[in-house]
């Protein structure tokens, strides 16, 4: 477990934020309520952010080697946000008294993982590869 800590430190960071924010108490009355659909878009924010961190840790880590295994990128910085997500909103509707799951905000984590793994995949990777071509 250290040597993953120590190989993806943000993405922990970003992992902790997460947890934060997906059991705290938020407040009620504010101006942010009054913006349609705000829930949904900070899910997508949230876990795109995850999955990109995941995604851009790894693929600095293995910038120099030619034949990086890339089915871990999209396991750990695709599917793994996802399941956790997942998870997140079990807990949420079966352990918290103040927040509920939602299969929408499941939907919102998803789309939001999986848009940052094809903007990695696709844009991300190119230039890391080019950037630190030998």
């Amino acid at each position: 477990m250290l040597y993953y800590i120590r190989k993806y430190p943000i993405s922990f960071i970003v992992i902790a934020a997460v947890v934060y924010l997906s059991f705290f108490k938020p407040p009620t009355d504010t101006d942010l309520s009054k913006i349609p659909h705000i829930d949904k878009i900070v899910h997508f924010c949230m876990y795109g952010g995850l999955s990109g961190m995941l995604w851009v840790e790894f693929l600095w880590g293995h910038r120099k080697q030619k034949n990086a295994p890339m089915w871990h990128a999209w396991f750990g910085g695709t599917l793994c946000p996802i399941l956790f997500s997942g998870c997140v909103e079990l807990l949420q509707e079966y352990c918290t008294d103040y927040r509920g799951g939602d299969w929408a905000d499941f939907v919102a984590n998803s789309l939001g993982s999986l848009t940052a793994s094809l903007i990695a995949f696709h844009l991300i990777r190119p230039y890391i590869r080019r950037k630190f071509r030998n």
